[in-house]
């Protein structure tokens, strides 16, 4: 198995690349070691002195590191953790399990956060995705939508600057009715 890396926007964050699928359905967002337990390869990774936290996508892996780590000793370890997670065999997130809960699932959205969602799937999700992180609608009040940050996008330094430049102005554009975009906290 040979295993991708690439660098993020946020330098605490590595995104790893198994040429396999990670997640078939959804995504996992683990910030912390106590909330993977339903997930075997978030558990190899956090066993590892430095990680900080996990987020699986489709095809890829983001291991964020803790800032005192160094990725020269870390990604060594975690490739080899990611090499005994698909030789186990056990899934990327236990099937008995629930996956972790996403935000802004609504069982029916008004036309127009059906919108503004249809947009951050089209246009923005796949390019977030590609620098290892991932962006989940949260709700729309009074002209500003809420969105939860994930992978390599929670704590980037320059999440902001992809909020207000990015995003807030792709979705203006499409949306008339949004007037600001800002970051959820989970």
């Amino acid at each position: 198995m040979f295993i991708q890396t690439e660098s993020t926007p946020n330098p605490n964050s590595l995104k790893f690349i198994p040429g396999q699928p990670v997640m078939a359905d959804s995504t996992a967002d683990f910030r912390e070691a106590a909330k993977a337990k339903q997930s075997p390869l978030a558990n190899r990774l956090f066993r590892i002195d430095g990680v900080a936290g996990v987020y699986l996508g489709s095809d890829f892996i983001t291991v964020t590191k803790q800032d005192l780590h160094d990725w020269l000793l870390l990604k060594p370890a975690i490739i080899g953790a990611i090499m005994d997670h698909y030789s186990s065999g056990d899934a990327a997130v236990a099937a008995d399990s629930a996956a972790p809960a996403v935000a802004g699932e609504a069982a029916e959205d008004s036309d127009l956060v059906a919108q503004i969602k249809e947009v951050l799937d089209s246009r923005v999700r796949p390019a977030v995705a590609m620098d290892g992180g991932d962006i989940i609608f949260d709700r729309f009040e009074d002209g500003v939508v809420y969105l939860y940050l994930q992978g390599a996008c929670s704590g980037c330094p320059s999440s902001s600057a992809t909020l207000k430049n990015g995003i807030e102005n792709m979705l203006r554009y499409y949306v008339p009715e949004v007037e600001e975009v800002r970051a959820s906290n989970q």
